[in-house]
């Protein structure tokens, strides 16, 4: 799949009502471009706009890359990662510009052996592995690999994050390298506690273990005093 092409979400119209409170709205919001069990493929060239909800979500694929594209929302837009991914492998993201108001990738479970790389990340929330351990029966995340990319303006840089208490799960084998932060308020953070709109159980400890994580020559510039935060689990340390 490649030539050029736009796909135009129109997701001004969206924005607005997409809520905390207003949850039944946002689950009917569609999501610009999907690919569900697809194997062996190439998107290139293309570009996904104002997206209403995610601008890519790619599920139970394997052996696919994207390269060379162009995704942009504006920064306030809720809820409009880049590209989302769960239960995938062999997915490769290459040489591609993000600019969103949420996750410029986020990673879900089930993802393994991926290869993400040459990318230019912001305005947004960074590049995430999860968040996990919100449901039950997760599969694990390992094997990814994230490199010689640009962070800018960003809320996180690299990020890891999982929700207290709830349910258990596992992540491994996950390399951060060579990347540049420009004015990045949280560069790297593992955040155990993730907790978003305080809908959790805050006073228990993230049953995700996690294993196998670097981070090497991480350069360039915060936004806040602290650079890098490790918010790791009492039953499941870091």
């Amino acid at each position: 799949m490649f030539g050029g092409g736009i796909f135009d979400g129109q997701g001004s119209i969206a924005y607005e009502k997409n809520t905390c409170e207003n949850r039944e709205f946002r689950s009917k919001l569609p999501v610009n471009i999907r690919f569900d069990f697809v194997t062996n493929a190439l998107i290139q060239d293309i570009t996904s706009k104002d997206s209403k909800l995610f601008h890519i979500n790619v599920f139970a694929c394997k052996n696919i890359t994207l390269e060379c594209l162009k995704i942009e929302a504006p920064n306030e837009s809720p809820n409009t990662d880049g590209i989302h991914m769960g239960k995938s492998e062999g997915v490769n993201i290459i040489a591609s510009d993000i600019k969103t108001g949420d996750d410029c990738i986020s990673i879900g479970d089930g993802t393994k052996n991926m290869v993400i790389k040459e990318i230019t990340c912001g305005p947004g929330h960074g590049i995430s592995i999860g968040s996990l351990g919100k449901f039950q029966n997760e599969e694990p995340v390992e094997g990814i690999k994230i490199s010689n990319c640009t962070i800018t303006n960003t809320s996180n840089g690299a990020r890891i994050k999982t929700w207290p208490g709830e349910h258990g799960g596992a992540v491994s084998e996950i390399h951060f390298e060579d990347i540049t932060m420009n004015n990045v308020s949280s560069p790297i953070l593992i955040d155990q506690q993730y907790c978003p709109w305080n809908k959790c159980k805050k006073n228990e400890e993230s049953k995700v273990k996690l294993s196998n994580i670097s981070f090497k020559n991480i350069r360039g510039t915060s936004a806040l005093p602290e650079a890098i935060k490790f918010i790791c689990s009492g039953s499941s340390p870091c």
